[in-house]
């Protein structure tokens, strides 16, 4: 840190010395003036200022890019930013992410609507723009890629966005769209299927001092289909050769109720084989249908000219699949939030609460397992299995054969999708709170979050900042989660309390320094953020940033952050029973005793297979298979859970060439992760007597399976770089392009733990625009290219294939009526792709867009 710190003094210190005489004010073109120059932005220094000086890398979009942008929706035309990457679980359910370590609950990136936090609280991230706002109001994005703590605290160690919505004192009148699209083009799994999207937005001022609107939005749709069928445990019998379609133990990737738990080694005429249950097809187990309703209100009061209060409301219930670690159904998931803010040019203060009710949601791999053993319990069905394969090897058959005939008479009678008797099996798991025997998700869970912050030069010392070029922000925030157990998902860990409120919070603040030097052709920044968590002291989180500006078109900068991340409620209190296999919250009060008496699962795998092959290929009897491969085992080196921390640098330039018709706009980045939270599989066997340990390691009845919440013990660094331009040609064309590069590069002490880095190397993305080509008749055109990258994941690890995708559309707008009709595709080409393993096929989205409008 202390050699970051004096690079970032030596850069900027360069250019106090070469800066000893203020840059001739030069005269602006017109055209710079209401473009580049003028926009400014609030979320990199949460104050106003111009978009070319900010301090840090920030990206900013608008009503215009939305309107020209070949996207159904304001949210997907974000996946084209510059520095942005995009995965979609689902049709109504994607992620943001910048600069590495992607997941499907995006933990690290935080999604901001008005300033406030939209995240669910369970889940510890946003359900994409389910809370979000509609088309019709919104006003601008600006997105953070990179580390935001020192301001924002909890969840942004990889960035924000910020979603501003219209203020109905400056956009009155009432809006209607209605967009209508067609999808599943050429699906094998799926006949074509209609999108449908209503929206309305009404905004009137019914004084100078109170307005308010009201936005609503109708989504239905059928989703896209996860139907990857390739085998994710395909050597478990490789000592009796039988692999591919021969392996009775077979694991799809989107097949479930086959997995790890769902799997046992049994002994067949002298052989042990792995033989797992059979399971069903995501698709057997899961309603596609897709519907989001979500609706706002909002209500503006002017305290003063400068000052207002504002009453924001947003609610949404959505039935669509959302992945974690398992994939699941949202089904009647309602979420809200309420929030209440104050603004003057001094003081900024907001409370807000958000609250979430899973509905009627279920784990699709519960279901399938135990649909399963709904039709025949466990036992009964290896007996059954063990008996055929015994007859069919009798008979002759040979072992693939044998094991075919034996999957056969043990799954007779098995319940068949689309027959009554599976139907009233799901019926009655949906409503079955438990995933050792059910697969219900019935979470409650709320948040509370308090913030202020105050810029003590703008009024009361505003002498400072006029005279000395000196800005003092200062702010403080406070959050408390409140999870009602459920007995399954989460229970309170104190005695007697297992069914009492959780409580869990932390408090922040921080204070920011900013000071201008010879003719605002420097600035220099400092933050100080300190944040003390319920289970942990006090953290510290400074950013220092450095920004040179020769000209108003030249812009370089420099800066300096750390950050923390606390453990999200399911990482930190977490307690459910999922097919054998327990996930455990890292926090002592939940995980105390198994850390320290439990072996890596990875190595007892391998210890099982060692064990299997000397039987099988060597002819050693079990007990001594045991003992001769006893040193294959490992014992857990984690430990309890503690907050992730990342140390970042950033240099970055933003520019204006031939009279402001080319931005260039450019940054590099160097990150330093430590303490990564992620998971680890662990096994504690039924005994602490030490010769015995190896064989209640091999027996799976004889061991307690979990799935621990901690953290890595490998220091891990990524860097990378954005560069992105913008012309501006005649008669209104404008063309982007930007590409991105993320590297991975990990320390020498791996333990294999680290958070996957789920990134691609590079993402490419070129578009043109025009919103008036030739009377109203506006168009766009993009394409984007992302790069094969490794997926890491507890669902499926292995390599996602490289895509490139064109995006197309043409509008009309009749002024005369305020009518806009918008025709346009999505995966013009339909060529399907996966934007992860694990996750849907995605195909073409051809729609029609009508917006009309009352002013």
């Amino acid at each position: 840190m202390r050699k970051i710190l004096a690079i970032l003094f030596s850069f900027c210190s360069g250019f106090v010395v070469a800066q000893v005489a203020p840059v001739a004010k030069e005269k602006i073109p017109d055209s710079v003036k209401i473009g580049v120059l003028d926009e400014v932005v609030i979320s990199a220094s949460r104050v106003m200022e111009k978009l070319l000086q900010s301090p840090v890398s920030i990206q900013k979009v608008n009503e215009k890019y939305f309107r020209s942008a070949p996207a159904p929706g304001f949210f997907d035309a974000l996946e084209n930013v510059q520095g942005v990457q995009m995965i979609t679980p689902s049709l109504g359910f994607k992620v943001i992410n910048a600069r590495g370590f992607a997941n499907t609950t995006n933990v690290r990136f935080a999604q901001l609507v008005d300033g406030m936090d939209v995240q669910s609280p369970h889940i510890g991230g946003p359900i994409g723009n389910a809370l979000g706002p509609t088309d019709l109001d919104i006003e601008n994005v600006e997105i953070i890629p990179g580390v935001a703590s020192a301001l924002y605290g909890m969840n942004t160690i990889n960035g924000l966005a910020d979603f501003a919505t219209k203020n109905p004192f400056t956009s009155e009148g009432i809006m209607v769209q209605q967009k209508t699209g067609i999808t599943h083009l050429g699906d094998s799994n799926s006949s074509a299927k209609i999108f449908s999207e209503t929206s309305l937005r009404i905004a009137k001022i019914v004084s100078p001092k109170f307005a308010f609107k009201i936005n609503g939005s109708f989504s239905k749709g059928y989703d896209w289909i996860a139907d990857d069928h390739s085998d994710l445990n395909p050597n478990a019998n490789i000592s009796t050769n039988l692999t591919g379609y021969d392996n009775p133990a077979r694991d799809l990737v989107n097949g479930y109720g086959n997995e790890s738990s769902d799997r046992k080694t049994i002994t067949l005429q002298g052989k042990s084989y792995v033989v797992s249950r059979t399971g069903y097809y995501e698709k057997q187990v899961v309603d596609y249908s897709l519907q989001n309703i979500k609706a706002d209100v909002g209500l503006y009061y002017k305290l003063s000219a400068k000052s207002s209060i504002v009453y924001l409301f947003h609610m949404a219930l959505l039935d669509n699949v959302y992945q974690r670690a398992n994939r699941f159904r949202l089904q009647n998931y309602f979420i809200q939030q309420h929030g209440i803010q104050f603004q003057s040019p001094s003081v900024h203060a907001k409370v807000y609460f958000n609250n979430e009710n899973t509905g009627k949601s279920y784990n699709l791999r519960s279901m399938a397992e135990n649909i399963d053993r709904d039709y025949k319990p466990d036992n009964t069905w290896y007996a059954d299995y063990t008996t055929a394969f015994n007859n069919a090897t009798t008979a002759g058959k040979t072992a693939a054969d044998a094991h075919r005939e034996a999957r056969a008479a043990a799954d007779a009678g098995r319940f068949q999708p689309g027959t009554d008797a599976f139907k009233n099996s799901m019926d009655k798991l949906k409503n079955t709170n438990n995933w050792d025997y059910g697969a219900a998700l019935r979470v409650k869970a709320s948040f509370v979050q308090a913030e202020a912050q105050v810029n003590l030069t703008e009024e009361w010392l505003s002498g400072l900042k006029k005279n000395a070029g000196l800005e003092i922000l200062t702010g403080i925030d406070s959050r408390t989660y409140i999870i009602v157990p459920d007995g399954n998902y989460f229970i309170n860990p104190e005695k007697g309390k297992t069914y009492s409120n959780i409580v869990y919070g932390k408090t922040g603040g921080f204070a920011s320094l900013t000071k201008t030097f010879f003719h605002n052709t420097l600035k220099f920044g400092a933050t100080l953020r300190a944040d003390k968590n319920d289970y942990f002291p006090l953290a510290w989180n400074p950013r220092f940033t450095c920004v040179y500006s020769p000209t108003y078109k030249h812009n370089f900068r420099l800066s300096f952050q750390s950050g923390y991340r606390y453990p999200s409620i399911f990482e930190a209190y977490s307690n459910i029973n999922s097919g054998g296999v327990k996930r455990v919250g890292g926090l002592p009060v939940m995980s105390n005793g198994i850390f320290e008496n439990a072996w890596l699962a990875t190595s007892i795998s391998a210890f099982q297979a060692a064990v299997l092959k000397d039987i099988n290929q060597n002819g050693l009897t079990k007990n001594n298979a045991i003992i001769k491969n006893q040193g294959v085992l490992k014992k857990n080196p984690y430990t309890y859970i503690k907050p992730e921390h990342i140390q970042s640098f950033e240099a970055g330039y933003k520019g204006l060439f031939f009279d402001g018709k080319l931005f260039v706009d450019a940054d590099f980045y160097f990150n330093n992760y430590h303490s990564f939270i992620a998971q680890a599989n662990m096994n504690v066997p039924n005994t602490q007597q030490a010769d015995s340990i190896p064989f209640y390691l091999y027996d799976k009845t004889k061991q307690n399976q979990y799935r621990m919440w901690t953290n890595s013990q490998t220091s891990v660094y990524n860097y990378g770089f954005t560069f992105g331009l913008t012309y501006h040609f005649a008669k209104g064309y404008n063309v982007n392009a930007n590409t991105s590069y993320a590297k991975l590069q990990k320390s020498s002490n791996e333990d294999g733990l680290e958070d996957g880095f789920n990134t691609p190397q590079w993402i490419t993305n070129i578009g043109i625009y025009n919103e008036n080509i030739y009377k109203n008749i506006g168009a766009g055109l993009s394409f984007k290219w992302q790069d094969a990258y490794y997926w890491q994941s507890f669902l499926v690890n292995g390599n996602t294939p490289a895509y490139s995708s064109v995006d197309a559309q043409i509008s009309y707008t009749i002024t005369r009526v305020k009518l806009k009709i918008k025709l346009g595709a999505t995966n013009l080409l339909n060529h399907y792709y996966r934007s992860f393993l694990g996750g849907p096929e995605i195909g073409g989205l051809y729609y029609t867009t009508l917006t009309y409008g009352i002013k």
